[in-house]
């Protein structure tokens, strides 16, 4: 435990020089008394670490220094080879530049730490996209990508798709792309609208890539833009990434289920996992009604179709008259023989 968080310390170093005792407490989740008798270590083992007092003081490695990569575990190396997603480095325009680096890191490692390495590629295979989809990587991705790299402002047109009766329509604005963020095989850019604080409602930004229809600097923009230092794309994506999803199911409705219709929901209807953990208990005839999140009346009727008769639409009534036109249109077509002309 020790000696990796020590390995941990001196590659910190290596990378961060000047890193005070407080910084390099809450990256390596001690206290400061612990890092300064880490640093004592290090010293005694011979890693050349000093401590410097004032404003550029901190803690630093001898100039020249540089710690090998050999002490590396092999579950530590085996995991390094699969710190990315292949078809994600592809789409980016990252892949040439991940092959060269692995062979780069390959070049470092010990003979037996180079075998585990590369026998994790032959056994994990990181697969983004979900079923029945064809990937591809909407074209702008890699520009997109450039302009996230180089911290450059960008003017993007953005297709917005049709929504509670209005029409589709494309949306131009400035924005500052912090990242990039791979969901199920989609592409999202979380930004933010220059001039706007991160605080403020509407602040953040989070489109699809495949709806981006036009991409270019914005002008006026010369320089970088300064990113807000405190933040953090994983933890941001994992803090909105469920108010974004409930942010699309607009519309209510209920329905009466079955007890094949119950074990059916989950498999056509996303959200239903927490309108299923607040479902009362079943009736006398042991069907279960519920009110279900939805994107639109429309997709309702995509999903729930799939259940058959095992799904009942009480509300809202136009949804339960698409069904009742549906099962009408039905019966009028297997109600008869098949015309066998």
């Amino acid at each position: 435990m020790r000696a990796a968080r020590l390995i941990r310390m001196a590659l910190l170093l290596q990378s961060s020089p000047g890193l005070t005792a407080g910084a390099l407490a809450r990256e390596l989740h001690v206290s400061e008394r612990t890092v300064i008798r880490d640093a004592q270590a290090l010293q005694e083992a011979g890693v050349p670490v000093r401590s410097e007092r004032g404003r550029a003081g901190g803690y630093h490695l001898a100039p020249g220094h540089r710690t090998r990569l050999t002490t590396l575990h092999p579950t530590e190396a085996e995991t390094l080879y699969l710190s990315g997603l292949p078809a994600a480095l592809r789409d980016l325009g990252l892949s040439d530049a991940a092959d060269a680096a692995r062979l780069k890191l390959s070049a470092t490692l010990l003979p037996s730490l180079r075998a585990a390495a590369e026998s994790s590629v032959r056994r994990f295979h990181l697969d983004a996209p979900a079923w029945f989809r064809e990937p591809s990587a909407p074209e702008l991705l890699p520009e997109l990508a450039r302009a996230v790299w180089a911290d450059r402002t960008v003017e993007l047109a953005y297709a917005r798709p049709a929504r509670d009766g209005a029409p589709p329509r494309t949306v131009t604005r400035p924005l500052e792309p912090y990242g990039l963020v791979l969901k199920a095989g989609v592409w999202y850019v979380v930004g933010r609208v220059p001039g706007e604080r991160p605080g403020r409602d509407g602040a953040w930004r989070t489109y699809r890539v495949d709806r981006v229809t036009a991409l270019r600097p914005a002008p006026g923009a010369d320089e970088p833009f300064v990113r807000d230092p405190t933040f953090d794309l994983a933890a941001h994506w994992q803090a909105h990434s469920a108010g974004f999803a409930r942010a699309l199911l607009r519309t209510t409705v209920t329905v009466r289920l079955t007890e094949r219709g119950l074990r059916g929901l989950p498999g056509v209807a996303d959200p239903a996992g927490e309108a299923l953990a607040r479902a009362p208990a079943p009736d006398a005839a042991g069907r279960v009604t519920l009110d279900l999140p939805v994107e639109s009346e429309e997709v309702a009727f995509a999903q729930l179709a799939g259940l058959g008769a095992d799904a009942e639409v009480l509300a809202p009534e136009g949804l339960r008259a698409r069904f009742r036109a549906h099962a009408q249109a039905l019966t009028s077509v297997y109600g008869a023989e098949p015309d066998q002309r």
